[in-house]
């Protein structure tokens, strides 16, 4: 991100990944270029309390959903977030017999049963009617293929429920920043000698 910034040829910048490594340090970094950083959580979050009251993540396994559990604290959408669903289908491991997800993504592309699938629309089912869930995102990047496909499924189903992947949701911030002129607060990220600065925070 540094680099990024200091090279001079970006106005924003994106970060990978559902779990966003690195982002609060990103946008301290950056706001010192005036570059607005975004990542998929907090960009998935944001854009679903505009649709709904209340969103649902599905996710991938219980080590990553116990890490989302602490974004959704940290950026501070616990009263708006009904539930983590946890599909338990983790990244393959050595030693361990799990679902390959690159096979279960061609499988679904194919038109064939993908059992990843199957439990993403079991559970975002589970969301809306036992959680309350009225928009629905997807929690690692590792399940962000399954957007399109999750969301005409749920149509079929009859449920009029916006489905959220993080990669365009994040992009379309960083966009809208861009165009507006946007970056973080000074007072959010300040730099080590801020012309202004406070003499106490309140909670």
């Amino acid at each position: 991100v540094r680099d990024a910034c200091k090279s001079g040829n970006y106005n924003g910048v994106v970060l990978l990944g559902g779990g966003e490594p690195g982002f609060h340090e990103s946008r301290e970094i950056a706001r010192a270029y005036d570059i607005p950083v975004t990542s998929c959580a907090h960009s998935q979050m944001h854009i679903a309390t505009t649709l709904g009251n209340k969103f649902s993540v599905i996710d991938m396994a219980e080590n990553h959903s116990s890490y989302y559990l602490d974004l959704v604290i940290q950026h501070r959408f616990d009263r708006h977030c009904a539930s983590i669903r946890n599909l338990q289908l983790p990244h393959p491991r050595p030693g361990y017999d799990d679902l390959h997800l690159a096979e279960q993504k061609q499988k679904a592309l194919r038109g064939e049963k993908s059992e990843m699938l199957e439990a993403a629309v079991t559970e975002a089912v589970a969301a809306i009617e036992e959680d309350g869930a009225e928009v629905l995102t997807l929690g690692c990047s590792a399940l962000f293929w399954m957007r399109p496909i999750l969301q005409k499924r749920l149509t079929e189903l009859g449920w009029e429920v916006p489905v959220l992947e993080g990669y365009s949701c994040a992009i379309t911030l960083a966009k809208a920043m861009v165009d507006m002129g946007l970056t973080s607060s000074g007072l959010t990220y300040p730099g080590p000698h801020p012309q202004k600065w406070r003499r106490k925070k309140l909670f």
